[in-house]
């Protein structure tokens, strides 16, 4: 019995680090998301085999986003307003899409600046 007291326990290992590939299928979605049409398209169908939190988040704001630019095209028929007026909404739509863009590599939940907390409550179950 002396023997066992004096024997040290055994090596308590650390449990293993998670599986990085969740978090990279995770940014996956939100990036492919904002590559063109077909992109967001294929997006929904690798989110619909995992669902994220951060891709279902990347998905609202791009549907809305899509939504935006077919509402701008709109302006087009406008005579003279709306033909001035495009070339501001367009420059407006290519910053917010690159703001989410870089909020999709970096793996962050920011809603594109002025409209994207819209998206967020417009579509707020869509994608889960």
């Amino acid at each position: 019995m002396s023997e066992n007291q004096n024997q040290a326990p055994p090596p308590v290992q650390p449990p293993p680090p998670p599986a990085p590939a969740a978090g990279g299928e995770d940014k996956t979605v939100a990036i492919v998301a904002y590559l063109t049409l077909i992109g967001f398209l294929v997006a929904i169908i690798i989110h619909s085999n995992k669902k994220t939190k951060l891709g279902a988040f990347h998905l609202r704001q791009m549907l809305g986003f899509i939504l935006t630019s077919f509402a701008v095209i709109v302006l087009v028929v406008i005579p003279i307003i709306g033909w001035l007026l495009i070339p501001v909404f367009y420059i407006c739509m290519l910053v917010l899409w690159i703001l989410g863009l870089i909020a999709a590599i970096n793996g962050q939940m920011k809603p594109m600046p002025v409209v994207g907390p819209l998206y967020q409550k417009w579509f707020g179950t869509t994608f889960d």
